[in-house]
């Protein structure tokens, strides 16, 4: 019997304009969790969100996600990030070696607010499940200038995500820059 060595950079990637997901362990290799790469960028929010089968692990290796893992409350449907439970928890600004655990039934989300994208490692078992969610979103992501939130939606529902806030993807406007033809001396 042998195991899985996956160099940097290896591993099948899927890039899009909301995030770049590289599969590094998948049900395929005989794992029974699924584990990615995936690099988060500036203005991505995945949106709040429980599973009734899945469990999650989520570690920062680069930048700064905003992370909840939480019963809120009060459930707010529009966005999560002002969120408190009724013990005090809010969600969190995580650096690189943070980690979230997510059992069933826990709402959670991350987001990235910081203008520099943020890398990390994420899990998810059971396997595949997660591996055909990222192959059908590529495929929503790349259909049009916009994405199509009806389809996110369907999706969702088939891989066992139940969407509380929706998913959001407002990239940072960047500041105009002067050209340097344009400079006076």
């Amino acid at each position: 019997m042998s195991g899985l060595i996956v160099p940097p950079g290896q591993g099948r990637k899927l890039v899009t304009k909301a995030q770049d997901v590289t599969f590094k362990v998948t049900a395929a290799d005989g794992s029974s969790i699924s584990v990615f790469e995936v690099i988060v960028p500036p203005g991505f929010d995945v949106g709040a969100h429980t599973h009734t089968q899945s469990q999650e692990f989520f570690y920062v290796l680069e930048g700064e996600l905003e992370l909840l893992a939480f019963e809120p409350a009060e459930r707010t449907t529009d966005r999560w990030s002002n969120w408190e439970s009724a013990a005090g928890d809010k969600a969190v600004r995580a650096t690189a070696g943070s980690c979230m655990f997510v059992p069933p039934g826990t709402p959670h989300a991350f987001r990235n607010a910081s203008d520099e994208p943020a890398r990390m490692l994420f899990q998810s078992y059971p396997s595949p499940d997660h591996e055909h969610y990222f192959e059908e979103i590529v495929e929503i992501f790349s259909a049009g200038p916009s994405v199509d939130a009806a389809a996110v939606r369907l999706m969702r529902e088939r891989y066992d995500v139940n969407q509380i806030t929706p998913l959001r993807f407002e990239p940072p406007v960047l500041p105009n820059l002067r050209s340097t033809t344009d400079r006076t001396a």
